[in-house]
């Protein structure tokens, strides 16, 4: 199973060429569901194969651990692949019900966008994780141009701008801790900055364009400004692969290259807390339904990643919550955004203004979309109550001071985001028809627009009631990310090439304990004297014996607990 685990680059990758060349529709449109369906269908495959057995790898080439191409595979990256697919499936599928599938290279793009996706989620290796995320940008480029008005273009070079910086920022980090390290092979640096050394710098700047990509705050304003003007189908997408890439490498980075270490615990916190601030109230001022989703989607993210600001209590528990909120919503923004996508599509706008009387007008389209409001606020039936609820108790369960401006937080968030939804359904649901003279009145959402979204909230209500099942899925998730030996062990086997250089510190990184050196490693200076002096060697022979003892004593403390035993 382990050698089909470059497949996932390379197989969408191939699929977005094939649809490139050829000259037939169908086949186009064909492989762009395809590529989420096998990834959906191999994704649950690694899920149920995890649940029972550690992480597995595959190095590229036969060649050596640590100079080959890893690409592993864990409970939490298959689970991530199978969300990913889902949410680019329902993508595609709206795609195609409103015409976008018809441009020609549309497929093509969605394709490939797939294949960085796939590649970041399995690689094991920081600069190809630098690789597939360029992958994963270069159709998003393209996307936004093929679907996009003027304005939309203009808005875009915003996001073009916004990348390039923050790719920029990335690849300046994989090489300074390749040149400090001396590997970018990120199971051969696990702990590798839980010291005071440079891998902290260099593993920060990495961090910092993930958070950049992610839409954290204070660097978040650019995704509400950009994902608002792509197209609905382009914004489901974006929202449900681009953040969450750099969500899955934010957790994995910090999990393995950081440890989980804790001094930076209210650094995150104040990150995090200023973020769900800004995200929850901000989106009541703008003007259209998108620019008020987007601001959810900033809120979205730190209640993913507050748990790592608590994690020297209990990191399990905080990981398998920030697992479950990034589940449930990814679920949920795919559904809001194709339900606003389709009144959209339909009135040809998404302003506030413009739209009134939906509720009377398109009853199907107002249920949906109160589902998702639903479980965006929390509430039941519905998804959000699991996540919110999960990541409340977590946080909770650590009574410090920590966890009370977090839940204070978390209340004056949801009082946001709940007069945003309502703002929404007050604007262009609830109020008087549309005038005839504008709309004409047997205008109404097709079916088909909205069949999408409405699978994803069905989707939504399953994650609450199937809840035993999700959970233990985020808690295999969350097993996975702790367990680093794990996943050294099937990256790098016995071979310790690429392992980092951490200035002593050994593999994990950790202080060298004297303890783990073998007794004959050890020099007991009293004993030799007093052998030298019984065996009458001259001084100058009792120096060079020091002096051998002490390099073979260098070379344990270099090899460190784990670098020179097994």
């Amino acid at each position: 199973m382990a050698a089909l685990l470059p497949l996932f680059l390379a197989g969408p990758l191939a699929a977005a060429a094939l649809a490139a060349m050829s000259p037939w529709k169908v086949l186009r449109i064909a492989l762009a569901f395809v590529v989420p369906i096998v990834g959906f269908a191999a994704g649950l495959s690694l899920m149920i194969y995890h649940w029972n057995h550690p992480a597995i790898a595959e190095n590229v080439g036969g060649y050596a651990a640590g100079i080959a191409i890893p690409f592993a595979s864990d409970s939490f990256s298959s689970l991530m692949i199978t969300m990913t697919s889902i949410v680019c499936l329902v993508s595609v599928w709206f795609a195609t019900a409103v015409g976008e599938m018809n441009a020609r290279f549309y497929p093509a793009l969605v394709c490939m966008l797939m294949g960085g996706v796939y590649g970041a989620m399995s690689t094991a290796d920081l600069f190809n994780l630098f690789v597939c995320i360029e992958v994963m940008l270069l159709p998003s480029y393209a996307l936004l141009a093929m679907t996009g008005t003027l304005q939309r273009l203009r808005s875009g070079r915003l996001f073009v701008l916004v990348n390039l910086i923050t790719s920029a920022v990335l690849v300046v980090g994989v090489t300074l801790t390749y040149a400090t390290a001396g590997t970018s092979n990120l199971p051969a640096l696990a702990s590798a900055a839980r010291g005071n050394g440079p891998v902290v710098v260099t593993g920060g700047l990495i961090l910092l364009a993930l958070a950049i990509k992610a839409g954290l705050f204070p660097v978040h304003t650019w995704l509400p400004r950009t994902y608002p003007n792509t197209s609905p189908a382009v914004m489901a997408l974006f929202s449900g692969l681009h953040t969450k890439v750099a969500f899955y490498a934010i957790f994995r980075i910090y999990a393995v290259m950081f440890g989980l270490d804790d001094r930076w615990s209210w650094l995150i916190l104040v990150i995090c807390v200023a973020a769900m601030l800004v995200g929850s109230w901000a989106g009541l001022g703008e003007r259209t339904m998108r620019s008020v989703l987007a601001y959810q989607m900033v809120n979205g993210m730190p209640f993913m990643l507050v748990g790592l600001a608590f994690v020297d209590h209990d990191p399990r528990r905080m990981l398998a919550a920030g697992v479950f909120y990034a589940v449930h919503h990814m679920t949920v923004i795919a559904s809001l955004t194709l339900s606003i996508g389709s009144i959209e599509e339909t009135y040809g706008t998404g302003r506030l203004q413009r739209l009134s009387g939906l509720m009377r007008r398109d009853p199907l389209v107002a249920a949906v979309f109160v589902a998702g409001a639903l479980s965006i606020v929390g509430l039941p039936p519905f998804s959000g109550v699991i996540g919110k609820l999960g990541v409340v108790m977590a946080v909770a369960s650590d009574y410090s001071v920590k966890s009370w401006i977090v839940l204070a937080a978390i209340v004056i968030a949801g009082m946001g985001a709940l007069l945003s939804m309502l703002r929404l359904w007050r604007e262009v649901f609830w109020g008087k028809p549309m005038n005839p003279q504008y709309v004409d009145r047997q205008l109404a959402v097709p079916v088909r627009f909205i069949l999408p979204s409405a699978v994803m909230a069905l989707m939504s209500a399953g994650l609450l009631l199937g809840a035993g099942p999700a959970i233990s899925a985020t808690n295999h998730a969350a097993d996975s990310l702790l367990n680093v030996k794990a996943y050294q062990s099937a990256v790098l086997g016995d071979d310790a090439v690429g392992v980092a250089n951490t200035g002593g510190a050994g593999l994990t990184g950790d202080s060298h304990d004297p303890a783990d050196v073998p007794d004959d490693m050890i020099v007991h200076h009293d004993d030799e004297d007093a052998h030298a002096a019984d065996e009458g060697t001259n001084h100058a022979a009792q120096a060079d014996h020091h002096t051998d003892s002490h390099n073979r004593q260098a070379s344990a403390s270099v090899a460190g607990p784990t670098g020179g035993q097994e």
